[in-house]
């Protein structure tokens, strides 16, 4: 059974997509586009309270559309925008917060990989789960961007704006302006190929690196070094996604065949509140499991067991799909193992403690379980852009 599984797996076309995207991340994470990107967002975005916070959240937005990974957006903003923040008197709180919150999006706004291994596992429309992804990251951004402009306004030592001098003329922000050019090309070539039909999800991949390729000479990144480094950490980031793929194919076949399905199909009944009290419970399990383990193991364990029980109470299983991956998206930002808190204090100064950290992920936490719950209340706005296209 391992051996048909796992030979099932790897002869799936769709899966050359993961190494090429998580390639891609490593390129655009060395190749100076994110300096770019933050000057231009320094420019326009700093003479507002909290504006550096926001614009930072805004470039986890954009990094996130260009590349399916998660650390790529929180290890960069933390080496260029945490110091600018910290400089300018930013609430050490507010400055670590929006960058755990805002990196943790790579996986939720395509092209994402966790989307394609629920692809795999799930049956469903990798092209449909990207669409499915658009409208709730958009809506994640507005909510973290509202909470700062709010808390800043009512507590201004949290994000003050930036001094009149420190803000640049109209011609520096005209300028700046072409910062946003090659981050949107490399979007469209992306998302705008599996949109129109152009390219299937891996043939997208593939554009994508040769436009993070083209970003990387643009800013004159582009070495052997960075090339042979990128090739490395995607060696091991991919091997390890693998194994766990493998693990979750085996893992659903012997626990379909014991018909373990029908069997914890039957006790949800017992739990109360019928459909959505089941939904609710499935959250909240896995909202607990993400504090503690990795996505994509936590999809091979909860995929094959929660799927066949979401379709029997007649729920779509995309909207499902983009609630798991809202979920994993906010395990990433939480105590004790979540990935971001990790990858941040590997580069923030030495006054920032890791207790510091988890404090700072607290009200961010909050903002994104109301758009985890919005997006199960409507779940049109997860389900009307992927209806709309395909």
């Amino acid at each position: 059974m391992v051996a048909a599984q796992s030979w099932g797996a790897m002869n799936k076309f769709t899966l050359v997509a993961v190494p090429l995207f998580i390639f891609m991340a490593m390129i655009l994470e060395g190749s100076g586009a994110a300096k770019s990107l933050y000057e231009m967002m320094y420019l326009w975005f700093g003479p507002v309270p909290g504006g550096l916070a926001i614009g930072t959240v805004v470039i986890c937005a954009i990094f996130s559309a260009m590349c399916g990974i998660s650390g790529a957006a929180v290890v960069t903003m933390g080496t260029i925008a945490l110091p600018s923040m910290l400089e300018k008197k930013y609430d050490k709180f507010m400055a670590v917060g929006c960058i755990n919150s805002g990196g943790g999006w790579g996986i939720l706004i395509p092209p994402s990989v966790i989307m394609i291994l629920y692809s795999l596992i799930s049956g469903e429309s990798v092209g449909r789960l990207f669409a499915g992804g658009v409208m709730p990251g958009l809506m994640l951004l507005v909510l973290v961007s509202t909470y700062i402009l709010i808390k800043c306004l009512l507590k201004p030592k949290a994000g003050p704006p930036l001094p009149k001098e420190a803000r640049g003329n109209w011609g520096r922000k005209i300028k700046a302006l072409k910062a946003v050019l090659l981050p949107l090309v490399i979007v469209f070539m992306v998302l705008g190929s599996i949109i129109f039909g152009v390219a299937t999800p891996t043939e997208a991949a593939a554009l994508g690196v040769l436009g993070a390729l083209i970003s990387a000479a643009v800013y004159r990144q582009l070495t052997w070094e960075l090339i042979k480094e990128s090739c490395l950490r995607t060696f091991r980031l991919t091997g390890m996604i693998m194994w766990i793929l493998f693990g979750a194919y085996c893992f659903a076949a012997a626990y379909h065949g014991m018909g373990a399905a029908r069997f914890v199909e039957h006790l949800m009944h017992f739990i109360p509140g019928g459909p959505w009290g089941a939904i609710i419970f499935i959250q909240a399990v896995i909202f607990l499991l993400a504090m503690v383990m990795d996505p994509a193991g936590i999809m091979m364990i909860c995929v094959p067991v929660f799927l066949p029980i979401v379709k029997a109470h007649g729920f779509d299983p995309l909207w499902f799909g983009i609630l798991f991956v809202i979920n994993m998206e906010i395990g990433y930002m939480t105590p004790p193992f979540g990935f971001n808190l990790f990858y941040l204090k590997g580069i923030v100064p030495k006054s920032i403690s890791m207790t510091d950290i988890y404090r700072s992920v607290i009200p961010f936490t909050i903002v994104e379980s109301t758009g985890l719950a919005l997006v199960m209340i409507f779940p049109k706005i997860a389900t009307w852009l992927p209806d709309l296209m395909f």
